[in-house]
Order: C-alpha cells, then sequence, then structure tokens
C-alpha cells in the first residue's frame, strides 16, 4: 500500500486529505491507510503545512485567486483550518515585508493584504484582457470583470474597485493598447480564470 500512496504522489505534492482518500477508493482499509500515512509523514513526503504554502504561491504566479478562492481549494484538499489560516497569515506577513519592511502592525498587515488582492485581480484581469477589450459596452464590459474576479475568490469591494480601475484604463486611446499588449487567451468562458 505505501507502493499505491507513493505512485499517487509521483505526479504532484498531495496533502494528507488527498492520500487518504484515494488510498480509500483503492478499498484499502483504514488502519493500514494511516499507517502509511503516518510513515510518508516521517519520510517528509507528506506535509500539510509546505503543501499548502506551495499550492498558494502555486496560486498567486500562475492562477491568481482572491483569499477566499485560496481557503476553498485548500479546505477541498484537506487541509485543516488552522493550517489554511496560518498559510495565508504568512501570504499576508509576506507582502507586508515586501511592501514597507519588517513590521508587526496589523493595519499594515491588512493594507498589504488587500494590495496584495488587488494586485492578483489585476493580474487576472489583464490576463483576460483581450477578451474584455472586445466588449463594446464599458458597463457590460466591468459586469463581466466583476464577474470574473468573483468567480475566482475576490471580495466584493476589491471586485468591485479593480474591475472599475480596468474599464477605465481600457478607454478608446488605451484600449487598443491594451489589446495589443495583452498575452494571447482563448475567449474567456465561464470556468476560466
Amino acid at each position: 500500500m505505501l507502493d499505491a500512496a507513493a505512485r499517487f504522489l509521483e505526479a504532484r505534492p498531495r496533502s494528507v486529505g488527498e492520500v487518504r482518500r484515494r488510498l480509500r477508493q483503492a478499498g484499502y482499509r483504514d488502519e493500514l491507510i494511516e499507517a502509511s500515512i503516518e510513515r510518508l509523514t516521517e519520510f517528509g513526503v507528506l506535509d500539510d503545512t509546505a503543501f499548502a504554502r506551495q499550492w498558494v504561491e502555486s496560486r498567486d504566479r500562475a492562477h491568481p485567486r482572491g483569499e477566499h478562492a485560496l481557503m476553498i481549494e485548500l479546505r477541498q484538499k484537506g487541509i485543516d483550518g488552522p493550517t489554511i489560516a496560518a498559510t495565508l497569515r504568512e501570504r499576508r506577513e509576506a507582502a507586508v515585508r515586501w511592501e514597507d519592511g519588517p513590521t508587526n502592525d496589523s493595519d499594515s498587515e491588512r493594507s498589504a493584504g488587500a494590495a496584495l488582492e488587488v494586485t492578483a485581480a489585476e493580474r487576472l484581469l489583464k490576463r483576460h484582457t483581450r477578451a474584455l477589450a472586445r466588449i463594446g459596452d464599458s458597463r457590460v464590459r466591468r459586469q463581466k470583470a466583476y464577474a470574473l474576479l468573483a468567480r475566482n475568490g475576490f471580495d466584493p469591494e476589491t471586485a468591485s474597485t479593480v474591475a472599475r480601475r480596468f474599464v477605465e484604463t481600457l478607454g478608446d486611446d488605451q484600449g487598443q493598447a491594451a489589446i495589443e499588449d495583452a498575452p494571447t487567451h482563448g475567449p474567456m468562458s465561464p470556468g476560466s480564470d
């Protein structure tokens, strides 16, 4: 059974919850599953804290998400609440260090966290500039941008602010330049990032 778990881990890192679910689906007994998980944890192959950090960093880099969406994704992966909270707190603290230097001020952490969300939202909209710029009506364009951000876990205030600012930058003069500078992606679909 340890081999089955190891093969499952070959493709990418997994959480303890994912491995447990996979082994149960394969029909292994619970006591054997727990023994295998314990063994893999001892070897350092399974580590939910490291997995959560890596997941969030990967999402920030490749598929920007709001904090709410990250929380849901981590829960679906079987990560416990305290680990999720600690990981997201570390993400905000890293943003504070990046923005202001070392500090323990909770207001700085909140503002840096908000800035992190805004930056991620802007990156997401930039990836979809071509599709959004094709929409002629600025009101509809703003609604589509807002909906894209909301689907990706950004809070309503961030989604509204960033969508409005995005539509303003796609005015007549800048819209064509933004389309030319935007990365090439296919048309937006409801499930796209």
